[in-house]
């Protein structure tokens, strides 16, 4: 420690030498930046850090003096500061933006263009940039996904990962109370035009709650981190379905507040629908069409402020609305009755907020801190139906189920660089769940009045609590080797009460239960190549929907239930992944293996059911069951490629191997058992540069019909071709979109074998092909500040095995 003149007693005084690294050609950070620093007169380094995930960086306790400052990251050129002085008056140096740019030798392999590529490797994380790709514009967030690699999106917006749903969707590092609720809703009153990019996790490490065995999908909204005044307007007008969206954005100095609104609103869509199912003493059919009107919107505003260098505070609330009304008609003909018709109508309404807020403390030493975060998530979900029969007015129905889900969430995170190489990370978190569903139902007595039905009524209250805590070391090793290694502990305690006795339910009082979960990755970069191997444990909670034990009975021989006594999935996962950019290509590859038990899936028996009005018939009871376990082999690549200039090419696909072992409790009613399948889903698509500011696109998606134990669910493919052309100085946008142009209507078909001969068939029609217009303006003048470069913080759930996008069959939140 150097000591000011005077004498060995005076007092000593160090300072700091910061800045923030960022890529020449992008304009973005550059985090994993290798910061060395020596005398100015010296080859020996005395000190060093690594960039965050905000390109910064941060070296502490710097003597007064003349230094020398060494920028190095692979595949860029180093650069070296010389001299970077400190004096005792003025012991701090900001060194501001350090622009690194591009080797010789990665100049020679990479197309280098400027801009932020649609699709990007990085160490832990494939990320596409939404706001990059002209084909997305005026959809929503379910048809974003649908291009994301190894991601896909079924007809009706159930949204998986590497072929299965047990995925946990975040939204800014955060869990929405719309999510918790049902996905594919959700997703469909996210408009495409507020999301930034989109982040896959297939291995998340230990600091990660630990549920969704497939990974984690996290959406980021847009946002600027610039000093100024911005925003953006965009919308868009189509045969199927019109949307808006507006951005603002401030951000001076220390304090930044962004808002956003958008909205989506479809033309009604006319649905057919012909299921078929018979057993060994019965069948019946159902024909029947259906309109359906759907909105959804959503707004939100956050308020981040820096007190100074090391504390700063953040807030924000997202509220959301959603919902689709849907009128029909069916004929069933049946074994039992004869043929009569049913008119239905149904009412299917959510809204909720996310209010989050969160305190960081950073300390003097580069990516030391704690962070505070708190946030209550809050939805309510209401489903009305009434059903009236031609046949007998007795059977006539009134139903509505109202559920609300309360969550309420306290973490803190600590975060300590033991040394230039070394980083320990710990933290805790709790999570409060409160959710009550209210199911009443009416029905037509003998006065032709609607009467309330004690039997099928109920009101179900259901909490869980989850405590967790976890620790994660991180080892940046000599000769590009990099080490991953943590575990997490969580106790899980359930509670369920049941406020009808008379249909037989009991209260749910389990035992609480404790999982440790570990994760372990190592990585070797050589010149542009990345290896990286890691093993994972996760476990996948059931929600609500899959426990509530409300019998929907809406529809007269497709009935369906949830089932209280579920336990936990519990999969392990070991991956090997391979990433490099040769010339103008990039490459990402993985093979793995997962194997998951006591598997949660949709299972399908024939019951005789006794109806309110004394009669007994046969029919179909969904519900869910641990079936037992699986195995799954699988590999997924992607890859991007630039073979001439304005000419681009990418396109990915996921392979995987199905084969369950069923328990004996379910193996006479699984016809699947033991049966090897090989699923997949692709995607291929490309753009081409016609002229200046006029871009034309397509891409086409193909999925494998998705398997269960009992059968197969339909497979889904979709066409898209766009045409854009950048307009009032780039800074607008206007455009046309043609999806499925041959495809007038789709059919979704599916089978599913069960117990007692049990067969069941169905045929789905939707229309489908459909032509857009859009449009989209920025404005607004920005300069980068490298204080508005915040890291992702607060609160991030991703703790629930969420519903299968069944929205309006009647279950409560």
């Amino acid at each position: 420690m150097a000591q000011l003149p005077g004498g060995g007693g005076a007092p000593s005084i160090t300072g700091r030498i910061s800045g923030v690294v960022i890529d020449s050609l992008t304009q973005k950070p550059l985090d994993y930046v290798t910061i060395s620093l020596a005398r100015a007169s010296s080859n020996r380094n005395t000190n060093g850090t690594l960039t965050d995930s905000r390109g910064a960086f941060r070296i502490d306790n710097v003597a007064p003096g003349k230094y020398k400052v060494t920028v190095s990251f692979m595949g860029y050129q180093t650069k070296v500061i010389n001299p970077v002085e400190t004096t005792p008056g003025k012991p701090d140096n900001n060194l501001g933006r350090i622009v690194l740019s591009p080797s010789a030798t990665a100049l020679k392999e990479v197309s280098v263009t400027g801009e932020v590529p649609i699709l990007e490797n990085r160490v832990d994380k494939v990320v596409y940039n939404a706001e990059k790709d002209a084909t997305v514009t005026g959809g929503n967030a379910g048809d974003v996904l649908r291009k994301v690699p190894m991601v896909s999106v079924d007809q009706d917006g159930n949204v998986s990962l590497r072929g299965s749903q047990n995925v946990r969707v975040l939204i800014n590092g955060k869990p929405t109370g719309a999510v918790a609720g049902n996905v594919a809703d959700a997703m469909k009153m996210l408009p495409a035009d507020q999301i930034k990019n989109v982040e896959v996790i297939t291995s998340p490490s230990a600091k990660y709650d630990a549920e969704g065995s497939a990974g984690i999908i996290n959406i980021i909204t847009k946002r600027k981190e610039m000093s100024g005044v911005s925003g953006s307007l965009s919308g868009g007008l189509g045969t199927r379905q019109n949307n808006g969206n507006a951005n603002l954005n401030v951000n001076k100095n220390r304090l930044s507040v962004t808002g956003n609104f958008g909205g989506n609103l479809t033309w009604p869509q006319e649905s057919k629908i012909n299921i078929d199912r018979r057993d060994e003493s019965s069948w019946s059919t159902q024909r029947g069409t259906s309109d359906t009107r759907r909105y959804g919107f959503s707004t939100s505003g956050n308020i981040s402020y820096d007190i100074n260098a090391s504390n700063s505070l953040s807030t924000g609330i997202r509220y959301n609305q959603g919902g689709f009304n849907t009128n029909g008609g069916s004929l069933t003909t049946s074994s039992d009755l004869a043929p009569y018709d049913i008119v239905n109508d149904s009412e299917n309404q959510f809204t909720g907020f996310d209010w989050s807020a969160d305190y960081v403390r950073k300390f003097k030493k580069q990516g030391h801190e704690i962070s505070i975060a708190g946030q209550w998530n809050r939805m309510r979900s209401q489903a009305d139906f009434e059903n009236f029969y031609s046949l007998q007015a007795d059977r006539d129905q009134l139903g509505d189920n109202d559920g609300v889900n309360n969550e309420y969430t306290v973490q803190a995170d600590y975060s300590l660089p033991i040394s230039a190489k070394v980083k320990l990370e710990l933290g805790g978190k709790s999570i409060s769940r409160r959710i009550e569903s209210t199911s009443n139902f009416f029905r037509r007595n003998n006065m032709n009045d609607f009467v309330f039905n004690n039997d099928l009524s109920n009101i179900y209250d259901y909490d869980q609590d989850v405590l967790s805590g976890y620790s994660v070391l991180t080892f940046q090793l000599k000769n590009n080797w990099g080490m991953q290694t943590g575990g997490r502990i969580e106790r899980t305690l359930i509670r369920g009460d049941v406020n009808n006795t008379a249909q037989g339910l009991k209260p749910l009082r389990p035992d609480p239960y404790i999982n440790f979960i570990p994760s372990f990755s190592v990585s070797k970069s050589i010149k542009t190549n990345t290896f990286r191997l890691s093993y994972s444990k996760r476990i996948q909670r059931p929600s609500l929907q899959y426990l509530n034990p409300f019998r929907n009975i809406s529809n007269d021989i497709f009935h369906s239930v949830g089932n209280p006594d579920l336990a936990p999935e519990v999969s392990q996962s070991v991956e090997l992944n391979f990433s490099t950019f040769i010339k103008t290509s990039v490459i990402n590859a993985s093979i793995y293996f997962r194997h998951t038990d006591d598997i949660i899936e949709n299972f399908i028996t024939s019951e005789v059911y006794a109806f309110p009005n004394g009669e007994e018939r046969r029919v179909s009871l969904s519900t869910f069951e641990n079936i037992g376990k699986n195995s799954s082999l699988g590999g997924s690549f992607f890859g991007q490629v630039t073979p001439a200039k304005g000419v681009t090419m990418r396109g990915n696909i996921n392979l995987f191997t199905y084969k369950p072992t069923v328990s004996s409790l379910y193996s006479n009613a699984a016809s699947n058992s033991n049966e090897t399948y090989l699923m997949y889903n692709a995607f291929l698509g490309g753009s081409v540069t016609i002229a200046k500011g006029l871009l034309a696109e397509t891409f086409a998606i193909v999925n494998a019909p998705r398997r269960t134990s009992q059968g197969r669910n339909a497979s889904f493919n979709m066409w898209q071709l766009s045409l854009n052309k950048e307009i009032l100085n780039k800074k607008g946008k206007i455009g046309l979109n043609i999806v499925d142009p041959f495809n007038e209507r789709k059919n979704f078909n599916s089978n599913f074998t069960g117990g007692d001969g049990l067969v069941q068939s169905s045929n789905f029609s939707i229309p489908f092909r459909s032509v857009g217009v859009n449009f989209s303006w920025q404005f607004g003048k920005m300069n980068f500040n490298p204080q508005q470069q915040r890291r992702k913080r607060g609160v991030n759930n991703d703790d629930l095995k969420q519903d299968g996008g069944q929205g309006g069959q009647g279950q409560g939140m």
